[in-house]
């Protein structure tokens, strides 16, 4: 197809003159109705019924009009359009998520790359670091926040570690109130903890953040007594609250109040969780690409010096989780 006989087809139309379409183009009369004869023929349609007197668009001409416009406009568009894709401006991401992620990394890296690429279709699924780990290899994600499993990961993909933070421990405000938890400073011993509930993740569901706490007590020489499983945060926080136990959960919940949970930190040298940033190496999506340079600039003011000593998040600035966020598509679950 001739593209610029459509763009003779469009002018044609609009001025139903042949001598005036001819000038408009800088070109003259004849070429430009052969130039139409042609293209009738190689569409097998009649698209102007010519008189003496007047031209007209024939019915079929009437109904391409509006068709050949928009191609015309569509091809027009196309090195604009190249160009943003290749800045990564629009397109699409797809991301995954460990469930922690949702209270500290999360909702500030989807809301400072929403704002940076609006026209960037984000997807995210939340799931765990392993399976995050395949869907990448698989191609089913572009990227995603994971707690590391291991100290190194497949030779395909790259890792940037962004968030450091200890883990404190999640208590119900009755047990402080009625004494049943002592305090010493402020801080709650290991062996308190291990005397009471444990509330966490089953290790199928988040196998890292399992790992981390499980190998807690173990190094400290200390059983812990599992008392109830839950496969979301939020969940795990309620039955906190419920009086069912004790969680370890990252610092940066404490930003989150919950009403009958109190946020200790844990005596001693507290264990530490990591949350970073894990892609293909050989991904050429320039979404991608941005999304690494908004998480590092991310990274880096999380490890700034905070306002608030006891912070572990940095200088990031609260926010909620993204699950209800707009313009965001969010499914799965998963630690």
């Amino acid at each position: 197809m001739n593209l610029r006989r459509l763009k003779f087809f469009v002018t044609v139309a609009e001025e139903l003159h042949f001598g005036r379409a001819a000038e408009r183009l800088c070109m003259t009369q004849p070429p430009l109705s052969q130039a139409i004869l042609a293209l009738e023929e190689e569409l097998s349609v009649t698209l102007f019924k010519r008189t003496k007197r007047n031209v007209a668009l024939t019915p079929v001409g009437e109904h391409l009009l509006s068709h050949v416009t928009k191609l015309l406009e569509d091809v027009e568009a196309l090195p604009g359009l190249a160009r943003q894709l290749s800045r990564g401006e629009i397109g699409s991401l797809k991301l995954g998520f460990v469930t922690t992620a949702d209270y500290n990394l999360l909702p500030d890296l989807i809301s400072h790359y929403g704002a940076t690429y609006p026209d960037v279709k984000v997807s995210l699924k939340e799931m765990t670091s392993d399976l995050q780990v395949e869907a990448l290899l698989q191609g089913e994600i572009n990227a995603g926040l994971i707690i590391p499993l291991h100290a190194t990961l497949h030779a395909s993909l790259a890792y940037l570690p962004l968030l450091r933070e200890p883990l404190v421990a999640a208590v119900p405000e009755e047990w402080v109130r009625r004494g049943r938890i002592e305090l010493a400073q402020g801080r709650l011993r290991l062996q308190d903890v291990a005397e009471a509930p444990l509330v966490l993740f089953p290790r199928r569901s988040a196998p890292a953040f399992h790992d981390i706490i499980t190998t807690y007590f173990v190094t400290n020489g200390i059983q812990p007594t599992i008392g109830q499983e839950a496969i979301q945060m939020q969940t795990i926080i309620s039955l906190v609250s419920a009086g069912m136990g004790i969680a370890l959960v990252p610092g940066s919940l404490k930003r989150l109040g919950r009403q009958g949970v109190v946020y200790v930190d844990l005596d001693g040298e507290p264990p530490m969780i990591e949350t970073g940033l894990v892609w293909r190496r050989d991904d050429p999506s320039p979404t991608v690409t941005r999304l690494v340079e908004i998480s590092q600039a991310i990274g880096e003011q999380a490890a700034a010096p905070a306002g608030d000593p006891g912070d572990p998040v940095g200088a990031c600035a609260p926010s909620p989780p993204v699950g209800g966020s707009p313009g965001v598509v969010l499914n799965g679950h998963g630690g």
